[in-house]
């Protein structure tokens, strides 16, 4: 999820075992918890592009990472508290919840984490958009009615349990919301005697009223939305795989990791003699017809004999202004 999200949770926690003692102080430290396993982002800066994409919600947000850092993490807390008599199980408790619910919130995201660190199995129930309003927005809210409250007062930890409850009740209703979706998804491909072989299906961004299917089949990718507002079935565009463009360095270093870094969803495209290699797991921010933009696409460069890959520059300002305003068009129902 976006860092202000993570530092909300983080900050809610944190308050729910320390705020009794530590009263807003108790909201901070569980801010700088919340932000701890994105710190991953800082290490990538000193790796190359594709190396900092592939470790993102790795090492740093696996549980083994908790495990052994959450004792370090609540010694230096019970040290600065120890005047608030702060014991070192209640600091763990915190630090280790603290660490943990961020990678669980992310669990619920596209990216995936590794939850199982070393192992690369990457875990993702891709329910909710990585910046969801109706998440963020009533947490806060809640936070905010806590922290105004004194740490004596036990409308402090009322607010804050309620702004617990109502978010984690959320996350769980876009699992649900989810589940009515792909049901819908399956029904109309079966319909459309589309045999594949994995589905996924992920809710556009802001919202759980407009959803996205990928759905893998032997030669490339159906690739659909649906809008709780539809009124009529659902349309699916095709997007070959193409994976014979490849063919002679489909087994080069760079290549297999973007391989990994996509999950296995991939497809090539060629423009003007330039191979692209795009990741699928964020779907296309464009379907115009022949023109499919997108949202991680990597070009493929073969410089006497040795490939490398580089990433294609984020959309513009007035370019993503377009694909919003199409996205509020289109959630309306088609």
């Amino acid at each position: 999820m976006d860092s202000v999200t993570q530092i909300v949770l983080g900050a809610a926690v944190a308050n729910e075992v320390l705020g009794k003692k530590l009263g807003n102080k108790a909201i901070l430290y569980g801010a700088i918890l919340g932000t701890i396993p994105d710190l991953d982002v800082l290490v990538g800066k000193f790796l190359d592009p594709l190396t900092a994409t592939y470790i993102h919600r790795g090492l740093s947000h696996s549980t083994l990472f908790f495990l052994l850092f959450s004792p370090v993490l609540a010694f230096v807390i019970q040290k600065i508290e120890k005047n608030n008599n702060v014991k070192f199980k209640e600091a763990l408790i915190c630090s280790f919840l603290g660490l943990q619910t961020h990678a669980l919130l992310d669990l619920f995201t596209t990216w995936g984490t590794q939850l199982f660190w070393p192992l690369e199995t990457r875990f993702s129930l891709q329910s909710i958009f990585v910046i969801d309003p109706l998440y963020t927005l009533p947490f806060l809210f809640f936070l905010i009615l806590s922290m105004r409250k004194n740490k004596t007062d036990r409308k402090r930890i009322f607010w804050n349990r309620i702004g617990l409850i109502v978010s984690t009740s959320y996350l769980f209703f876009t699992l649900i919301v989810q589940s009515i979706v792909t049901n819908k998804f399956e029904k109309q491909l079966k319909e459309n005697n589309i045999v594949y072989q994995e589905i996924v299906v992920k809710p556009s961004p802001f919202n759980i009223i407009l959803w996205t299917t990928n759905v893998k089949v032997d030669n490339g990718y159906w690739i659909g939305d649906y809008s709780f507002f539809d009124t009529k079935p659902i349309q699916f565009q095709f997007i070959p795989a193409q994976i014979e463009l490849i063919k002679g360095i489909e087994n080069e270093a760079v290549v297999h990791q973007l391989k990994r870094i996509s999950e296995g969803w991939f497809c090539i495209t060629q423009k003007d003699d330039r191979l692209f290699f795009n990741d699928l797991r964020f779907g296309v921010m464009d379907t115009e017809k022949d023109n499919f933009q997108f949202a991680f696409s990597y070009q493929l460069i073969n410089k006497d004999g040795k490939i490398s890959a580089t990433e294609l520059p984020n959309k513009n300002r007035e370019q993503a202004q377009k694909l919003l305003a199409k996205l509020w068009v289109r959630l309306q129902g088609n």
